[in-house]
């Protein structure tokens, strides 16, 4: 009985033993820290420069100078040019329409009849005054006498005056049968013809000119800031600051340019948009093609050239201003800037970084302040961490 227990109890010790002398002589393992593998990410490297500002904007065109013809005498239409129609050309002084003109002339030839009268009368009575004056001198002629030949003298001056101006009116109603062109340019629409009565004052046509066109492009007044525009100026813009404007259309299949002046800005702001309207004006003598009116462009302002902005892509902005710039041991540290222009992809920076540092522009899930990267060139394409 003994030897049954025994036997299995040296067998525990053995085994109990031998672990012990096991773990007191194998080998002691000691823990390793985990070394984290670096993220790949597109570095842009920061090189400060001169940018050109510029401000975009839209329109439709519309004439620099329109007008109505309207006669300043009334009569009966007998000839009208062939340029008097919807969308005719014309130049300047050149006659668009003639109306009959007969009894005009004859009021010509009356007030003509009526100067010469006028003029011999008042001959006359210039004459009886200063024959009277030296009859006075030899004592001949009375005072009375005087005063009467002079308020007759008078009398035949005014007259004679009354004659003039009204031959100078029918001078000028009867060149006002012939209607001119006041400038060259088009016609946008007439409503006379031949044959027809038009009475003085009622227009009879809309002509516009067609050597200069505007545009009016409206800006929002934070983009004011970028171009180079006299605060509070009235009127037209002085010719060294007018900005200059390319303008940019696609008509009749083609892709046109056009280049023109911002000349004026409009003192008021549009209560429903809070845009800021400046007008473009194009001269088309200056133009392959002429700028038409009506047509809708779009229109690229110079504005300001501003010194030492970095240009970065937009998505290297990290909550709000700020980036992440690799350091000289290739760690990311987020970097507040002052941004001052968000242009199409990119985001002009004027302060918050300093020439040759490496910004990252590399759309990560996670950054974190210190955390080790791999810098990669620009034009490398990385997998987003």
């Amino acid at each position: 009985m003994m030897r049954k227990l025994l036997l299995p109890s040296l067998v525990i010790i053995a085994a109990i033993f031998g672990a012990v002398t096991l773990m007191a002589t194998g080998p002691e393992l000691k823990p390793t820290a985990i070394e984290p593998i670096a993220v790949a990410v597109r570095v842009r490297t920061v090189v400060p420069q001169s940018i050109q500002l510029t401000v975009h904007s839209q329109g439709t065109v519309v004439p620099n100078m329109e007008s109505e013809l309207i006669p300043e005498v009334s009569g009966r239409v007998v000839w009208m040019s062939p340029s008097l129609v919807n969308g005719g050309y014309f130049e300047s002084g050149a006659v668009l329409l003639r109306m009959e003109d007969s009894d005009y002339r004859t009021l010509l030839e009356r007030a003509r009849a009526n100067l010469n009268r006028a003029q011999a009368e008042f001959e006359h009575a210039r004459f009886e005054y200063q024959r009277l004056k030296q009859l006075e001198e030899r004592q001949l002629a009375s005072r009375s006498q005087i005063e009467s030949q002079l308020r007759s003298y008078r009398v035949e001056e005014a007259s004679l005056q009354d004659a003039r101006a009204n031959f100078a009116q029918a001078n000028r109603d009867l060149a006002r049968t012939e209607i001119k062109a006041p400038f060259a340019g088009l016609v946008r629409e007439e409503s006379v013809d031949i044959g027809q009565f038009v009475s003085r004052g009622s227009p009879i046509a809309t002509i516009y000119a067609a050597d200069q066109a505007e545009i009016r492009l409206p800006i929002a007044d934070r983009q004011l800031a970028f171009l180079n525009l006299p605060l509070g100026h009235r009127g037209e813009l002085p010719l060294a600051q007018q900005p200059n404007v390319t303008l940019v259309a696609n008509y009749a299949g083609q892709k046109l340019t056009w280049h023109g002046k911002i000349v004026r800005t409009e003192a008021q702001i549009d209560i429903a948009s809070r845009m800021v309207h400046v007008i473009a004006r194009v001269s088309n003598d200056a133009q392959e093609v002429p700028l038409s009116v009506g047509l809708f462009v779009n229109a690229e302002i110079e504005g300001l050239l501003v010194d030492d902005i970095v240009v970065m892509p937009r998505n290297s902005l990290r909550n709000g201003n700020r980036v992440l710039v690799v350091d000289n041991d290739n760690k990311l540290h987020y970097r507040d800037i002052e941004p001052l222009r968000l242009y199409r992809d990119d985001v002009l920076i004027q302060s918050g970084l300093e020439a040759g540092e490496r910004v990252c522009i590399s759309p990560l899930q996670t950054a974190i302040d210190g955390m080790r990267v791999e810098p990669l060139p620009e034009n490398i394409d990385t997998v987003a961490g």
